[in-house]
């Protein structure tokens, strides 16, 4: 029978020190990577909506935004190669890309990726692209995550780019998708606690399925490296809190 870990029945008394810690180095860098997952992160008011007019209903909660921002460009701690750059992919539809404003996109120290039903005619009228931004265009979210697990990277803006977490950050029907694919492992949902006129809602209630389950305040705090406070936040009259769900 095959012995799926090279080194398991390795006799040590026998071996160099140096010589298997080489050889440790490189069984682990020859591992194939892990599967790509996808986290969503949104606002929502109490009855799921995230939107009006293509804009947020809500008055502008800095913190709210900082939050947003700080997770989404921090990356998982881990050892680079040399000359290679860990970042994020921020995962949008296009009307989502449209209504930021033109000054702020693409979303900084991130790669931006769009999906559209018409992803060349969508990229032939781009004004500008980064080398580490993008975006990066795409047909569907499983266009998007086979592009990025590809070896060669001469797809992406730049070719020393090393993406670690990928967060779906709307719009609706993007969100609808994502749901429904074993890929998406995680909600990380503001919950915004008044209600807004809303024209664009959240598919679904996380705390009414079976399949989600509400973290607790430390397992948030691990995966985001924020402080979250256990009582929210009150900013411009609106309280809010932090949640993540994941799937169980």
């Amino acid at each position: 029978m095959s012995n799926e870990h090279p080194f398991i029945n390795l006799d040590t008394s026998t071996t160099p020190k140096k010589n298997l810690a080489i050889q440790e180095q490189d069984a682990s860098s020859s591992m194939p990577p892990k599967p790509p997952t996808l986290t969503l992160i949104l606002a929502a008011t109490p009855n799921l909506g995230i939107g009006k007019d293509r804009v947020l209903p809500w008055p502008q909660l800095k913190k709210e935004m900082g939050f947003f921002a700080r997770v989404t460009k921090r990356t998982s701690p881990s050892t680079l190669a040399e000359g290679r750059k860990k970042i994020n992919a921020v995962l949008m539809g296009r009307k989502t890309w449209e209504s930021i404003p033109p000054k702020f996109r693409p979303l900084k120290d991130r790669l931006n990726i769009v999906i559209t039903s018409k992803p060349e005619e969508f990229a032939s009228k781009l004004d500008k692209k980064t080398e580490v931004e993008g975006p990066l265009v795409c047909s569907g979210i499983l266009d998007a995550i086979a592009q990025l697990e590809r070896e060669d990277k001469s797809n992406l803006p730049s070719t020393d780019l090393d993406i670690d977490r990928i967060f779906v950050i709307g719009g609706a029907s993007i969100y609808r998708t994502a749901l429904e694919l074993p890929q998406t492992k995680r909600v990380l949902l503001t919950k915004i606690e008044k209600e807004f006129e809303c024209d664009t809602f959240f598919p679904i209630n996380l705390d009414e399925t079976t399949i989600w389950r509400n973290a607790n305040r430390g397992e948030i705090q691990e995966f985001t490296g924020e402080n979250v406070e256990d009582g929210g936040i009150e900013e411009q009259g609106v309280r809010f809190h932090f949640c993540m769900y994941e799937r169980e």
